[in-house]
């Protein structure tokens, strides 16, 4: 079992750029826990009420606990105030593996969140420091894509969700403010379900998501490809 921890800059990103891996994982007995930034809000059919509910329906369907350090929407900014209070949900987590998005976008929010939780997962293994929980230095750190800009993710690796698509479809699908009532956004959960599907090709699998690390990851053997 590994404890792993998932950040988004706002409800839903967690669901829209990995929700099959997350379901996936713990389907296999992992320790899963979504750490939202903000509470998403304001967005025009929304509210922290009803974005509240909808984080939580989708974290039921997923099977995982979720939780927030609930810093202003729109206003997310890199500071030491950040990475502690994300340090200390490392630390309290015990997290040994972390996602966050992918550092480039287009949305500052997002790019602020990944700079903070790099940093986190560093201020996590300090000692004589006012940071609640033991030390930990989370050993593996990976980028899930749910950018803003059009582009062609070219991944380090995928992780095969054959089996799992319909699961992160209904989270998706549980925030009706953002992705159901406004017309604009109601053809995003059509791409996201396409994008499995051509991932899952070139795996030859049914679904796949594609992730990204900066840091070499190794085999135990070729048991483990796909």
């Amino acid at each position: 079992m590994t404890r792993i921890l998932v950040v988004g800059p706002h409800p839903d990103d967690q669901e829209l750029g990995m929700g099959g891996t997350i379901a996936k994982l713990t389907s296999q007995g992992h320790d899963v826990l979504l750490l939202d930034m903000t509470n998403g809000e304001p967005t025009p059919y929304g509210s922290p009420e009803i974005r509240a509910a909808e984080a939580a329906a989708a974290a039921k369907i997923l099977g995982v606990e979720r939780t927030t350090i609930d810093l202003p929407n729109r206003y997310v900014e890199h500071s030491i105030e950040a990475r502690h209070a994300v340090a200390a949900v490392i630390r309290t987590h015990q997290a040994e593996m972390i996602f966050a998005p992918y550092f480039e976008d287009a949305h500052p929010d997002h790019i602020a969140t990944t700079r903070i939780v790099e940093d986190a997962r560093f201020d996590a293994k300090l000692t004589k420091i006012d940071i609640a929980g033991e030390p930990i230095y989370p050993r593996w750190f990976f980028y899930y894509y749910c950018t803003h800009l059009r582009i062609v993710p070219n991944p380090s690796f995928l992780v095969d969700t054959t089996g799992f698509a319909e699961q992160k479809h209904e989270a998706i699908m549980a925030y009706e403010s953002q992705l159901v009532i406004p017309e604009k956004n109601r053809k995003i959960p059509e791409w996201v379900d396409t994008r499995g599907k051509y991932f899952g090709s070139r795996l030859r699998v049914e679904t796949a998501e594609p992730f990204f690390t900066r840091e070499t990851i190794g085999l135990q053997g070729i048991e483990c490809l796909v």
